[in-house]
């Protein structure tokens, strides 16, 4: 099969000199050549968050997580030095690199602090990200360029306390005045970099009798009258991000804030959190892989009955078994981004599902085994395997629970 294959490659080759491997390969059935290898920028962007996150995050996670303290100013030096807006083109304030950048970047923050990969996930997929995709010329220039920019901290208010899953459901409304702008009234929970966050991409119905046709997406700015902050979460992990209830008494937003369309809020948030579950892959797979690495560095050194814990098949073949999650879940969440990017690609749903829901439950397995490998020492908080398996678990929940994730890819297959 190979040499026929190869035969009519050759052939095609001959006859057609002027075609690329590309275009011989699409010639042939395929789509694209594969290519696991990162671009020179793509590394880069990599290394740059990663000596970021040892040499700035590093030394304080563990003291911000036990107080869980948000640090604003940690997302601040993150903008000066361009990682709050690495997809982004130059002429809006980024860096012109892609999402796939963007994923290995946040991935490398969250093999050592998950809080920040979770506030700078949330400022850039789900507050720049839908300001990119239907922002006007107007919008782009006084929000997302100072949000690429890293001089203004974004966040997205979707979830109400009765509307989770169910994002239809929400009471937050938006009434339209005589001159065009909206009078807002509400209130939304779970809101990351809420109180912190300078732009928020707010959504409200503005006509609860057409469905999904009736909500409408906004851009709000911290400051606004009416505009004011409630409940706190206090979590079990990702304690140094910040959740906060965002309330809404009788916000006046100007016309020009609306986001889209009216009537288009429900797409922009789904198409939205498609993104955002493609953030969540990274992050879970950062979490893994800083677990993982833990756990050898730990099971290399620990010593019972006369030798390291590593030598040992039980727990030898327990880190290989993580190795293999990790890689497995690597190609999934590379995959999706990858696919983010692409012009010939009219929905990467589907992707972004699985990429989600196997990188978080690999997360979860991993941080879990990790903790294993530690024994007792693994529950106390000496070590952080504990930490990274409470940061875990929410990767599972957030940005669509894993079975709205199973929703989703089996609606697809049978669709």
């Amino acid at each position: 099969a190979l040499c026929g294959l190869w035969a009519v490659h050759d052939a095609l080759k001959t006859a057609l000199p002027f075609l690329n491997k590309n275009h011989i390969y699409n010639l042939l059935g395929g789509n694209s050549i594969m290519e696991f290898k990162l671009s020179e920028l793509q590394q880069d962007i990599a290394n740059l968050a990663k000596d970021f996150a040892e040499k700035k995050l590093a030394p304080t996670v563990k003291d911000r997580d036990e107080k869980e303290v948000f640090d604003r100013a940690i997302l601040d030096e993150m903008g000066t030095l361009g990682l709050l807006g690495i997809p982004w083109e130059e002429e809006n304030g980024g860096v012109g690199a892609d999402f796939l950048s963007l994923a290995v970047a946040c991935e490398e923050v969250a093999k050592v602090d998950p809080s920040i990969a979770l506030s700078f996930e949330v400022h850039t997929m789900l507050c720049s990200w839908p300001i990119w995709k239907f922002g006007t010329a107007e919008q782009k220039a006084k929000f997302l360029k100072p949000l690429a920019e890293g001089t203004k901290l974004g966040a997205f208010g979707l979830t109400e306390p009765n509307a989770g899953t169910d994002a239809l459901n929400g009471s937050t409304v938006a009434t339209k005045n005589e001159d065009g702008s909206y009078t807002l009234n509400g209130s939304k929970v779970f809101n990351t970099n809420g109180g912190e966050a300078d732009v928020t991409v707010v959504f409200a119905s503005t006509d609860k009798s057409k469905g999904a046709k009736g909500m409408s997406a906004f851009i709000l700015e911290k400051g606004m009258e009416g505009f004011t902050y409630g409940k706190e979460e206090v979590k079990m992990g990702i304690r140094a991000s910040v959740q906060r209830e965002l309330v809404f008494q009788n916000v006046k937003v100007p016309a020009e804030n609306l986001l889209g369309k009216e009537g288009e809020g429900f797409k922009i948030a789904m198409m939205t959190l498609d993104g955002g579950r493609v953030g969540v892959g990274a992050q879970a797979l950062g979490i893994a892989e800083g677990a993982y690495n833990a756990a050898v560095q730990y099971a290399k050194e620990r010593t019972q009955f006369g030798k390291p814990i590593a030598k040992f098949q039980a727990i030898s073949f327990m880190l290989a078994d993580m190795k293999l999650k990790i890689e497995t879940a690597r190609l999934a969440v590379y995959q999706a981004a990858w696919k983010m990017a692409q012009p010939d690609v009219k929905s990467y749903s589907v992707d972004a599902a699985i990429a989600k829901k196997y990188a978080s439950d690999v997360a979860m397995q991993v941080t879990t085994d990790a903790v294993q490998v530690f024994g007792g020492y693994g529950f106390t908080r000496e070590y952080p395997v504990e930490r990274y398996m409470r940061d875990a678990k929410i990767t599972q929940i957030y940005e669509g629970t894993n079975q709205v994730q199973q929703m989703v890819i089996s609606g697809a297959i049978l669709r």
